[in-house]
């Protein structure tokens, strides 16, 4: 079981706090506002009031026991730039923190951030990426070269296995499940490809591209 602290409790917190309960973690979370603080209490382990830019107030939470510790302070970047530093002064072992922008993520990286996650620019590229072809029904970025692709298989695939299709020699990608119906698989070689199927397929953009004809 992980024990995690959300410092910031707006829409974008609050929620990573509500799934991470799911997921059976210990969440602390803190917010300046003694309402967001009240609303998000109900759900989580535990809540406090302050603020997290006052070295004094988080050293109290002692954040070197938890295991991630999560700045989700929004637009407010020169508390997430000082919540991060000491954060990572006072020994958390891994802090995540959010950008609104590319300068924000270079200086919160710089401040000592493991990881700088930007939802409003990734949520963008998966956006753009899902609605600029038909055939593509979602996407998750892995990093700057792969992605996992969510398509409508190629009417020129139907009837025909995977064997034969040999996408991974011609377009060096790889099938990791086929959606049928309700039903989602690992295929075989021998699977053969039925209308309406939806494969996952992940590998880099212009072989999707080359391979699916986008």
């Amino acid at each position: 079981m992980k024990t995690v602290l959300i410092i910031g409790l707006g829409e974008f917190g609050s929620n990573i706090a509500k799934r991470m309960v799911d997921f059976k973690c210990e969440v602390m979370a803190v917010d300046i506002n003694e309402e967001r603080v009240d609303e998000i209490l109900p759900f989580v382990t535990n809540a406090r009031i302050g603020d997290s830019t006052n070295a004094e107030f988080l050293r109290s939470l002692g954040v070197s026991n938890y295991d991630v510790c999560i700045v989700a302070l929004g637009g407010l970047f020169q508390s997430s730039l000082e919540t991060t530093s000491l954060l990572k002064e006072f020994g958390a072992p891994f802090v995540v923190s959010r950008a609104t922008n590319d300068v924000q993520m270079k200086f919160l990286k710089m401040s000592g951030a493991d990881e700088v996650v930007y939802p409003e620019k990734q949520m963008a590229i998966r956006l753009a990426t899902k609605y600029a072809s038909d055939s593509i029904l979602d996407f998750i970025q892995l990093d700057n070269n792969y992605s996992i692709y969510e398509l409508k298989v190629p009417k020129d695939w139907y009837g025909k296995t995977l064997s034969h299709l040999d996408i991974r020699k011609k377009f060096r990608l790889n099938i990791l499940t086929i959606k049928r119906n309700t039903e989602v698989f690992i295929p075989a070689s021998d699977t053969v490809i039925q209308t309406d199927d939806i494969a996952f397929v992940i590998g880099e953009v212009r072989d999707i591209q080359k391979c699916f004809k986008i």
